[in-house]
């Protein structure tokens, strides 16, 4: 009688695989939801981008800060997916993003803003944070509004 061998893994070896998929998933989706946040903040950082672009033409052009949003050229009423709203200040560009971003951004944390800090030059020097009263957590803003 020949002895054959058997093939296959063993009840250990793939308990063992099983908890690797689990430490990798548990490390992953969180890492993938916040993810998926930021990615969908670029829309919101574009909105903002255009409003600054305008006040920095409307600066170098004129040699002052626009007092209105409707001198600026920026347009307010924006309702997208990502977007809610966006108000203006002399000097400070303030975005809400809508509710359900997604992830923990909810209605207590949703709203940056981009302000001059100083217009050294004769362009204005911006700074971007999360602002207002419901500020967005600093890890879902893009990388350059996270100083």
């Amino acid at each position: 009688m020949k002895k054959t061998n058997q093939k296959g893994f063993t009840l250990i070896e793939l308990m063992i695989v099983i908890a690797i998929v689990g430490i990798l998933a548990a490390v992953a989706l969180p890492a993938y939801q916040d993810y998926t946040i930021r990615a969908k903040m670029a829309e919101a950082l574009a909105t903002i981008g255009e409003a600054k672009t305008s006040v920095s033409e409307y600066f170098i052009a004129n040699g002052s800060i626009p007092l209105t949003a409707a001198n600026a050229g920026i347009r307010t009423n924006i309702n997208t997916k990502i977007v809610a709203s966006m108000t203006y200040a002399p000097g400070v560009i303030t975005l809400i993003t809508q509710d359900d971003v997604g992830g923990t951004i909810s209605a207590s944390a949703n709203a940056f803003s981009l302000s001059i800090s100083s217009t050294q030059g004769g362009t204005p020097q911006w700074v971007c944070r999360a602002a207002g009263t419901n500020p967005i957590e600093p890890k879902y803003l893009p990388a350059n509004c996270r100083g």
